[in-house]
């Protein structure tokens, strides 16, 4: 068996001598090149949630609409005190005129009539009933003209740019766009995924035993590919044997196929050989990191109406996998969802950062007001530093030392 997603050491798989390891950053500049946008389409608020707008968002209109009230409090026209109106403004509703020297009650986010000067503030105002008047209460400011009052136009007038193409739907850009006048946002689609997770020896439930471990893997990549943009559409168990994976991989209507383990040359890894059945051409072929270096690239060809794939292969150690999704499956899937790339984010390293001696090693840290401190349990089989870490720190051969600036990327939180 090959040692898919377990936490006990791995086996090592004899490196393949055909294969020539490219920089991580190479490799993350492969994966973002080798695709274009999906299509966008024009939906709903509600259904473009989650996806990266396709073309930028502007304003239809002043925001606010018109001058409103910031307060409750009364509408007044000039100086006071003022002669008290016998109606109140409240929103939803277009007043008629305030005459000089009088006010009215007014609700927040009423439009002002015109004629107002200003929003006196409840706390800040008094009513005499017997004179019909309201005055401002000793040691509270004036209503000076302006004051509590949001002008027509203050955030955005018609025509603004508000957000730019690419940029994330999320609820606060739903809630701008209503503001904004749109009942439709021109979004691009999010990329399918289907999961292969390959291993006999994985179990769902239970405790491992008998050689058996239990699948990290299924419950940790779905929602951290959910969190790069994609919708996972199917998630399937493959058995460690050439033929069902071939037809797993052909098979697949998604537009990035994400396997787990087989991406070696140990006696039960298969990928390559499915893929060569598959007609796909290798893009990235192991990658000169820490841990994860046997992840790799393929474009899938296609075949009658369905369009080319892509194939993104994990390592099967946990870490390792995780350093794969970071590194191919990240800039892939933000490409084809048409996201702008988030970063690069420094981060000063508040502890030295030991690397690799050759190669890119990317680290588990915890950030702090004094920087970024590396967690223990980092190997390439381990999760339990990763579980603790809010960022992965990338570093350069040789590693960081305290007080030295390193890249980091962070980590999905939900």
């Amino acid at each position: 068996m090959t040692p898919h997603h377990t936490t006990a050491p791995a086996r090592r798989s004899a490196p393949r001598a055909d294969r020539p390891a490219v920089t991580w950053e190479q490799a993350r500049a492969t994966a973002r090149d080798a695709v274009q946008p999906l299509p966008a389409a024009a939906l709903a608020p509600a259904q473009a949630l989650g996806h990266a707008l396709a073309a930028p968002v502007a304003a239809r209109t002043d925001l606010p609409p018109f001058d409103t009230s910031a307060m409750d409090g009364w509408a007044v026209a000039g100086p006071g005190p003022w002669r008290l109106e016998d109606r109140t403004l409240l929103a939803g509703t277009r007043p008629a005129p305030l005459r000089p020297g009088a006010a009215a009650p007014i609700a927040t986010g009423a439009r002002l009539p015109a004629g107002a000067t200003a929003v006196l503030r409840r706390e800040h105002g008094a009513t005499d009933p017997a004179t019909g008047t309201l005055h401002v209460r000793s040691a509270a400011p004036e209503a000076a003209p302006g004051t509590d009052i949001r002008v027509q136009g203050h955030e955005c007038r018609t025509g603004d740019p508000l957000l730019p193409a690419g940029a994330t739907v999320t609820p606060a850009v739903l809630g701008l766009a209503a503001a904004a006048g749109h009942d439709r946002l021109t979004v691009h689609r999010r990329p399918t995924v289907e999961l292969l997770v390959l291993g006999d020896e994985l179990l769902t439930s239970g405790l491992p035993g008998d050689g058996r471990v239990r699948d990290a893997l299924g419950p940790l990549l779905p929602p951290w590919l959910h969190a790069l943009g994609a919708e996972v559409t199917g998630h399937h168990r493959v058995p460690d044997a050439a033929p069902p994976l071939t037809e797993a991989v052909r098979r697949s209507p998604a537009d990035v196929v994400v396997t787990t383990g087989s991406t070696a040359a140990g006696p039960v890894d298969f990928l390559h050989r499915a893929l060569r059945a598959n007609g796909a051409e290798l893009l990235v072929d192991s990658v000169a990191v820490r841990p994860g270096h046997p992840m790799l690239l393929a474009a899938l060809p296609g075949t009658g109406p369905r369009p080319a794939r892509h194939l993104v292969g994990l390592p099967g150690n946990p870490l390792a996998a995780v350093a794969g999704l970071v590194t191919l499956a990240a800039p892939l899937l933000g490409r084809l969802g048409g996201r702008t790339p988030d970063g690069p984010h420094r981060a000063r390293a508040a502890a030295a950062l030991p690397g690799h001696p050759a190669d890119t090693r990317l680290v588990p840290v915890r950030r702090a007001e004094n920087g970024v401190t590396p967690l223990p349990y980092d190997g390439p089989a381990m999760l339990r530093g990763l579980a603790r870490a809010d960022h992965l720190a990338v570093l350069p051969p040789g590693g960081a030392t305290e007080g030295e600036y390193v890249t980091v990327l962070p980590l999905p939180t939900g």
